[in-house]
């Protein structure tokens, strides 16, 4: 089993930016064309994107779509997205824009039938987004910490035919202090589905790593700030990816 990577493209006011530790007042810009970014990242062999409103997230609703739509014409490979998509109509309209997977994760806490329900409907395209801070459960742009564990939200939809986990260390996220790989691969062994890693990735070792896991159930790592700033090679990362 080979480990999918994410190149990470987070969107802010139609910008390609990078928060640290998920702080909208704590964003670095990266570039201003988002779908030239997505053909730099498939130039470089990736078959895998990762795109996130930032703006919808906080808004509950879409705020870049046009640079999402942008994206996802011209990326060649599956385009997974997240960020404020919290109705059945929103999450429709992205499957009929040509999204390949939606990420669920505000709406997954409050309203976990929302997720089956989608899941149902839309067989294989539904992740949930199990973001932590310190192993509870963060939302609404993770603002917001709830009192629920990780574990326990990823195992409320065990049944309900969801794609893959996203697990995010928040206190990890842009700040390229190596990925939290026990507590993905914690996660991952307690459930059954699949779980795709995220926050702090820095450089190599961490896709080495985190690949040596994909039979505990590690199916990808978002990567993306150490892409930008150049700590980490993306066809290296792809062909560790393959080779573990």
């Amino acid at each position: 089993m080979s480990l999918i990577v994410f190149p990470a493209i987070d969107l802010k006011a139609g910008q390609v930016v990078r928060l640290a530790e998920g702080d909208m007042d704590r964003a670095t810009v990266y570039g201003d064309d988002p779908a030239a970014q997505a053909m730099l990242f498939a130039d470089a062999g990736a078959g895998h994107l990762h795109v996130v409103d930032l703006d919808g997230a906080f808004a509950g609703e879409s705020r870049n779509g046009e640079a999402v739509r942008a994206i996802v014409s011209r990326f060649p490979g599956h385009v997974q997205l997240g960020g404020g998509i919290r109705t059945p109509e929103s999450v429709e309209a992205w499957f009929d824009a040509g999204v390949a997977r939606v990420v669920i994760g505000t709406a997954a806490l409050e309203n976990p039938q929302f997720v089956r329900d989608m899941a149902a409907a839309f067989p294989g395209g539904i992740v949930v987004a199990v973001d932590a801070r310190y192993g509870m459960v963060a939302t609404k742009g993770w603002a917001d910490v709830s009192t629920t564990t990780a574990t326990d939200l990823a195992r409320q939809f065990e049944d309900a035919g969801v794609a893959a986990l996203l697990f995010t260390d928040v206190g990890r996220d842009g700040l390229l202090k190596g990925c939290n790989v026990e507590a993905t691969v914690d996660l991952a062994r307690a459930v059954s589905i699949p779980v795709i890693a995220s926050g702090g990735v820095a450089g190599i070792s961490d896709i080495h790593v985190l690949a040596l896991h994909a039979r505990d159930g590690v199916e990808g790592v978002i990567t993306g700030r150490a892409l930008y700033d150049g700590r980490l090679d993306l066809a290296a990362a792809l062909t560790v990816a393959a080779a573990a």
